[in-house]
């Protein structure tokens, strides 16, 4: 039985992701900075649990044993999202991370799978593909490509598997309340008469969170495939087009006030994801 550490366990992805690894018959180290919030999930009793908050860390640690020597470890942790233009990313979240994952790696972790973003890519439209020069463009992203990149590194000094997932959009329930989808729940459940939205014409590349949680977890216990893999559909969609399918799903109709706010300027405004390497993985399972 492989034993799994996951970070950011009590995150959006990491519910789905533990969940996903149970049903793959894993032995789950969950840790996350609040147990509270653990004990309300439905796999907390099922899990070993350690509480931890990376912001302090302590570099005469040694973490691989402090969680009881992982197989592998799925690193989703993360601060402060969605804030992507805070320089915190860069001068505060990259440093404690990086260092994190060195210390578990120099003491024994030979196993490693770390979350990226598809910001990475910068601002270019179109196909993403995996083997394109990142032009990150947001601090967020530039924290993320600097940390893949000494990895990268570290990684083949240490001999070690490393995969890093780069993720693309997502929906489902426990997203964030500022995210798109909660904020049209949230108008649906008030009888809102209409829902503020931008112009919806921005294509994207969207999966829904349990997706996406078994793709990790796919790619995670697979070590044939590594290095960078786009976690992704494939497929663009307008925003339009998927609030509209929401909508329909959900057996719901709202008025859509297009145009409300303006396109976010720190993404392009067409792109998806090349998943060729994905289902390489999915396909082999």
């Amino acid at each position: 039985m492989k034993k799994v550490l996951v970070t950011g366990a009590t995150g959006f992805i990491g519910n789905y992701v533990i969940k996903e690894l149970l049903l793959h018959d894993c032995r789950v180290i969950a840790t996350s900075s609040d147990e509270e919030k653990a004990t309300k999930t439905g796999w907390y009793t099922q899990v070993q649990y350690i509480p931890f908050n990376l912001k302090e860390f302590n570099d005469t640690v040694n973490y691989y044993s402090f969680f009881d020597e992982p197989d592998l470890v799925i690193h989703l942790a993360w601060e402060g999202l969605p804030n992507y233009k805070e320089v915190f990313h860069v001068e505060e979240n990259l440093p404690r991370h990086l260092a994190f994952l060195k210390n578990i790696i120099s003491n024994g972790l030979n196993d490693l799978l770390v979350t990226g973003t598809c910001f990475e890519y910068g601002m270019k439209d179109g196909c993403l593909k995996e083997d394109m020069e990142t032009e990150p463009a947001n601090p967020y992203a530039i924290a993320k490509d600097q940390l893949r990149r000494k990895l990268e590194v570290f990684a083949v000094e240490k001999q070690i598997h490393f995969k890093w997932v780069r993720l693309f959009y997502m929906y489902g329930k426990g997203q964030s309340a500022n995210s798109l989808f909660s904020q049209l729940d949230k108008a649906l459940a008030n009888d809102e008469p209409v829902f503020n939205m931008s112009g919806g014409e921005q294509e994207r590349d969207y999966l829904p969170v349990e997706e996406v949680a078994a793709n990790i977890v796919a790619i995670a216990l697979q070590n044939k495939v590594e290095g960078i893999i786009n976690c992704c559909s494939g497929k663009p969609v307008t925003v339009k087009a998927m609030v509209e399918q929401y909508l329909t799903e959900k057996k719901q109709t709202i008025k859509l006030n297009l145009g409300f706010y303006p396109y976010p300027n720190y993404e392009p405004m067409s792109f998806w994801g090349d998943n060729s390497k994905l289902k390489t993985i999915i396909t082999n399972e």
